[in-house]
C-alpha cells in the first residue's frame, strides 16, 4: 500500500508533528507497522484545508493530514477525522461535498493516540466541518490542537506521530455517526472500546439539513455497512425524520450495546443472523448479548412457562445473565423477549444449557420451588382482599401489615398472613433438570 504523509509549511502544529515522525524514522528502531506500506512525504506551502485535489499529482492509496487543530474553545487535544462539508464550505473545500474516508485507519490511528496522549491532552474524533472535500483518494487529518503552546509541543507532536506510525488497522465495523458536539464523544467512546470504526460524522445542528442525498455521500464515502445514532443529543423531531431517512435507505442503524457485544462476528454472519431471525419473528429487533464468535447463525428454544418464569421473578438479572452468553435476543415493541434465541456454530447446545441454568437459578432465588424429578415447581402466595374481608379486616393499615408477614387482631380475633393468602403453582417440565440445579 502507497501512503503519503502530508504537511503544511504555514501550519506549526503539523510541522512538529512530521518532524516527530521524520526523527521517530532516522533513529535505529524495530520497524513500525506503517512502514511495512511504502511511503512518502509531502510539505505544501498553503493550508491543507485547501488541498483540493492534492492527489492528481500523487500516487497513493491512502494520504494522512499531519495538521494543527484550532477552536474557540481551546483546550489540548488530539484528534483525527476525515474532510469535507455537511452544508456550506466556511473552510475550504466544496459545500455539500465529501472526501473518502478511511475509518479503519482512523480507528487505529484514534486508539494510538489514546494510548501515547501526554497528561492534560484529550483524545476524540472531530465531526466532518472542513476541507479538502475533492479528493478521489481516501484520507484522515490527525491533529494537535489547540493553540501555538500545544502546536509547539514536542511531547503532543511525538504522540501523534507515534500513533500514526504504529496504526494498524484490524477487522473493523465501518459507520457513519450523526449527533453529538464538534467532538463527538459518543463515536470516540465507542471506537475506542469496540470494533465500530467511524467515517463520516454529522454534528448534531447539521443533523436538520440532512437529506437523502448526503446520507448516500456519507454512506459511499466512508464505506458504512451501519450507522450510528447518538440519540440523546438530537432533538425528537429531527431524530424521526432521520430515522425515516435511514430506514428509506436501507441503512441500519447499531446502538452502542450491540457494538459492545459484537465480539469476533463478521458483518456478513450479521446479516445472516437479521434473516434467520426476520424467519423466526418478522418485523423483530435483534440484540447481541455475550460475545458473538463468528460462524453459522443457530436458534435454540426455551420453555416459554420458563422464560416467563424467570422474567417474571427478575428482568434485570435475566438481561445481565444474558451478557455473559454469546447470544442474540429477539424483541418486539410488545413483547421484549421471545422464547426463539440465536446463537452461533457448534456450541448451541452448551449455550442452551446455560440459558436454562440462568433461569432455574434465578427462580429458586427469587421464589418458593420444590423440585421433583425432572419437574420444577413454583409456589405463590398471594393477599386475597376478598378473605380479609370476611375475617372483618376493613381496607387499610392492617392490610400493609398483613402484606408484610405480620399478625394483626381485629376485636377478640387474631389474624394470621396465611389467613388471608392464597396459593397457587406452577409446574415446569424440565427435562434433565438435576442437571440446571
Amino acid at each position: 500500500m502507497k501512503i503519503s504523509l502530508v504537511s503544511s509549511l504555514a501550519d506549526p502544529g503539523g510541522s512538529t508533528i512530521h518532524e516527530a515522525l521524520l526523527s521517530f524514522l532516522a533513529t535505529p528502531h524495530e520497524p513500525y507497522p506503517l512502514e511495512r506500506h511504502e511511503l512518502s512525504h509531502h510539505r505544501v506551502r498553503e493550508r491543507l484545508i485547501y488541498q483540493d485535489h492534492l492527489d492528481r499529482d500523487m500516487d497513493a492509496d491512502l494520504i494522512i493530514f499531519l495538521s494543527r487543530h484550532s477552536s474557540v474553545n481551546p483546550v489540548p487535544v488530539l484528534t483525527v477525522h476525515v474532510t469535507g462539508n455537511m452544508t456550506s464550505a466556511d473552510f475550504g473545500g466544496r459545500a455539500r461535498s465529501l472526501a473518502p474516508a478511511a475509518p479503519a485507519w482512523m480507528h487505529a490511528v484514534l486508539r494510538g493516540l489514546s494510548a501515547n496522549a501526554p497528561p492534560g491532552y484529550r483524545v476524540a474524533y472531530e465531526v466532518t466541518h472542513h476541507g479538502p472535500s475533492e479528493l478521489s483518494t481516501p484520507s484522515l487529518f490527525a491533529e494537535v490542537g489547540s493553540t501555538e503552546k500545544e502546536w509547539r509541543d514536542t511531547a503532543a507532536g511525538a504522540a501523534v506521530a507515534r500513533s500514526v506510525l504504529s496504526a494498524e488497522p484490524a477487522d473493523c465495523i465501518s459507520l457513519i455517526g450523526f449527533g453529538g458536539t464538534h467532538y463527538a464523544a459518543r463515536q470516540t467512546h465507542i471506537a475506542l472500546n469496540t470494533r465500530g470504526a467511524f467515517g463520516h460524522i454529522s454534528h448534531t445542528r447539521e443533523v436538520t439539513s440532512l437529506d437523502a442525498a448526503m446520507i448516500d455521500q456519507m454512506r459511499e464515502r466512508t464505506g458504512a455497512v451501519a450507522a450510528y445514532i447518538d440519540r440523546k443529543a438530537i432533538p425528537g423531531k429531527d431524530l424521526a425524520r432521520l430515522e425515516g431517512l435511514l430506514s428509506e435507505r436501507r441503512i441500519r442503524p447499531l446502538n452502542e450495546g450491540d457494538l459492545m457485544h459484537f465480539g469476533d462476528m463478521s458483518w456478513e454472519t450479521y446479516m445472516r443472523v437479521l434473516s434467520l431471525a426476520e424467519q423466526i419473528v418478522p418485523g423483530c429487533r435483534v440484540n447481541l448479548h455475550g460475545q458473538c464468535p463468528d460462524g453459522q447463525p443457530v436458534k435454540i428454544d426455551l420453555d416459554p412457562l420458563l422464560l416467563e418464569e424467570a422474567w417474571r421473578c427478575s428482568q434485570n438479572e435475566f438481561l445481565d445473565g444474558l451478557d455473559t452468553l454469546p447470544l442474540i435476543r429477539l424483541s418486539t415493541q410488545k413483547k421484549p423477549v421471545w422464547p426463539s434465541f440465536i446463537t452461533i456454530g457448534e456450541n448451541s447446545g452448551n449455550v442452551l444449557h446455560d440459558l436454562i441454568s440462568l433461569c432455574v437459578n434465578i427462580i429458586r432465588r427469587g421464589e418458593i420451588t420444590f423440585v421433583e424429578g425432572d419437574h420444577l415447581t413454583v409456589c405463590r402466595h398471594r393477599f386475597d382482599p376478598g378473605r380479609a374481608r370476611s375475617l372483618g379486616i376493613p381496607p387499610g393499615p392492617l392490610y400493609g401489615q398483613l402484606m408484610n408477614g405480620c399478625t394483626v387482631r381485629v376485636g377478640d380475633r387474631e389474624v394470621t398472613p396465611d389467613m388471608i393468602r392464597t396459593r397457587s403453582e406452577k409446574r415446569i417440565h424440565i427435562p434433565g433438570l438435576e442437571k440446571f440445579l
